[in-house]
């Protein structure tokens, strides 16, 4: 494969723009920690909404979709797809939440909902849990597809690729803070969005493809489409769609997708000039993540079945590949290699805007808690907001540094994101609790987070997993076996539970002063206060200054329509590409029916907000 002027002059004249606009924001982004991080925190729903899907656009998305579609065909994809209903939780419940608390990060809550130095320890320890050595975890996965795309597409080797994607965009990310990423963000959602469409279409219409009718029938595809799994099937059942509708989107912690929101996302609604517009921005992308965007991803895996039926076959036309890369992820490269000039330039163009809106994100997000509670907290009370800014340079800098390097030692993507959801099994109820019940303490959440992690250790590296699923053939024979995955997950999530349970039980609740600012400040209502306002009351002081009834109820109804409207998009375009046209028609009018209840409840909602 060969590029052209035209390719390089796409290629280049991006990088162009975007280190344009990193050194055009770098002196205002430079005034303090608040702007370095949170854009003072005065940005509109749009472009908020537009950035939070440019970031999860990702090198490594399209390639865990291939990964998916090519092993277990188009239904494989609720792995994540489960993810809606934490996302539309987020929308409607927390996101206003989350903007009256005015922290700097998702972290520094911990010393407004907690107190003493539980809460202080919680904070340092999960500002270098999450900030470094998961945020390392996740970007080690989005610099591995760029690594297979510079190997498939560019013959650069994984070190050089690591080299020129890294440099550059930790460069941007450094100079520019979070202004630069939001406003860039922009740019990169439309390059890496017509990049998508413009692939799938030009893919599916190969000749070697022969159009979208072709591919729907060849036999290495026709298998693959169902959006649902097959039901016969009790493992693909339960791993690819009973455990995350039923279990992962409320357990688990994973980045972009935590229950009650946090992380990046946060950092997105902690910058939005006022709650509603962080609604707006949350609502945004879960549309467009969940509705839209799949579908010219499940496209090009679906034709790469055509082109290159199996592993072997992309070895055999990229022989220069390391055996230790070689996966059904590099199948979506592969494709790729196929468009023509212009095209070809624009696509690995949208490749570039993807990998460096991703990195460039989790790179400002990381240091944000290294800074704010890591540095600031235990390190140097007292520092300047020059200091403060010079440190998170630093930081951004030493975390590509230290993700490239985990990124050389991997395989695929889809090793890390079992390893997330595994870490985090049994969390993510705490994170949805916490606003609303009063009894829940910083050693609820230290108890969980350390359990979750001994437990996934044991199942997923000593013998506990076999010793578990030792079981009784009907011959009377004992078998050991390793315990399959959708049977591990629950068995985490189960005991975890458990554990910080017991643990917020047998522990003593936050004060009661704790309690009292917690409430005045962030107003969530619900019956799980009724004793902290009890306790104020009796102690003559006042801390209900919220009279509007509770929305809660209203922002749960508004979730469920939102599923059904997301759902339903999706299925309908599903439905539109696979020439099911009654079906999609069917879909198209439940998505429209919801859709105008959505906006009704909006107006409630937005009501009671203001």
């Amino acid at each position: 494969m060969e590029l052209s002027g035209l390719d390089y002059s796409l290629i280049i004249g991006f990088f162009t723009i975007v280190l344009g606009i990193g050194i055009y924001v770098s002196k205002t982004s430079g005034k303090n920690s608040t702007e370095y991080f949170l854009s003072g925190r005065n940005m509109p729903w749009w472009i908020l909404g537009i950035s939070m899907v440019a970031t999860t656009f990702s090198t490594d998305t399209p390639n865990l979709v291939t990964d998916l579609v090519r092993k277990d065909g188009v239904s494989s994809n609720w792995v994540w797809w489960a993810f809606l209903i934490t996302g539309l939780l987020t929308v409607f419940v927390y996101a206003k939440l989350w903007r009256k608390s005015n922290v700097a990060t998702d972290i520094e809550f911990y010393e407004l909902r907690y107190g003493g130095k539980p809460a202080k320890f919680l904070r340092w320890f999960r500002a270098v849990y999450l900030g470094v050595i998961f945020n390392i975890f996740a970007m080690a996965a989005v610099t591995l597809a760029a690594i297979k795309i510079g190997g498939v597409m560019l013959g650069l080797s994984p070190i050089e690729t690591v080299l020129y994607a890294g440099i550059i965009t930790v460069i941007f990310s450094a100079i520019g803070g979070f202004k630069g990423v939001i406003y860039t963000d922009f740019l990169l959602f439309f390059v890496a969005m017509a990049g998508a469409v413009g692939a799938a279409y030009y893919c599916v219409n190969l000749p070697e493809v022969g159009g979208l009718e072709n591919l729907m029938t060849h036999k290495n595809v026709a298998n693959k489409l169902n959006i649902l799994p097959d039901f016969s099937d009790t493992e693909a059942l339960f791993t690819l769609f009973v455990i995350p509708l039923a279990v992962q989107w409320w357990s688990s912690w994973y980045p972009g997708a935590e229950p009650g929101g946090g992380g990046y996302i946060a950092q997105r609604m902690l910058a939005a000039k006022d709650e509603n517009h962080a609604i707006g921005a949350t609502f945004f992308f879960n549309i467009m993540h969940y509705a839209l965007r799949p579908w010219p991803w499940i496209l090009v895996a679906l034709a790469s079945l055509v082109i290159f039926p199996d592993v072997a076959s992309i070895q055999e036309a990229f022989p220069n590949i390391p055996a230790d890369k070689l996966g059904h992820d590099l199948a979506y490269s592969a494709m790729l290699t196929k468009l023509p000039s212009g095209l070809l330039g624009l696509v690995l163009a949208s490749l570039v805007a993807a990998y460096m809106s991703t990195i460039s994100t989790h790179l400002n997000w990381g240091s944000s808690y290294i800074v704010n509670d890591f540095y600031k907290t235990t390190i140097k009370k007292g520092a300047s907001e020059k200091e403060l800014v010079t440190v998170g340079r630093i930081s951004t800098v030493l975390l590509m540094v230290f993700s490239a390097i985990f990124a050389l030692f991997l395989q695929n993507a889809k090793q890390l994101f079992e390893i997330i959801i595994m870490f985090g099994a049994g969390t993510g109820l705490i994170f949805i609790l916490r606003w609303f019940w009063w009894r829940i303490n910083a050693w609820s959440e230290i108890s969980a987070m350390i359990i979750s992690g001994i437990v996934s250790i044991l199942f997923k590296m000593t013998v506990v997993g076999k010793i578990l699923f030792t079981h009784t053939t009907e011959a009377g024979e004992t078998v050991e076996g390793w315990m399959p995955s959708y049977a591990q997950f629950p068995v985490v999530v189960f005991i975890t539970t458990i554990v910080w349970l017991t643990v917020t039980f047998l522990t003593q609740p936050e004060t009661k002063e704790t309690l009292f600012n917690f409430y005045k400040k962030i107003q969530p209502g619900g019956p799980g206060w009724k004793k902290t306002i009890a306790d104020a009351n009796a102690a003559n002081v006042e801390i209900v200054t919220d009279k509007k009834p509770w929305n809660v109820p209203s922002g749960i109804l508004a979730m469920v329509v939102g599923i059904v409207f997301i759902y339903s998009t999706m299925f309908a375009t599903g439905n539109w590409i696979y020439g099911k046209t009654t079906l999609a028609l069917s879909l198209t009018g439940v998505a429209i029916v919801s859709g105008l209840i959505l906006i009704q409840l909006w107006k409630k909602i937005r009501a009671s907000v203001f």
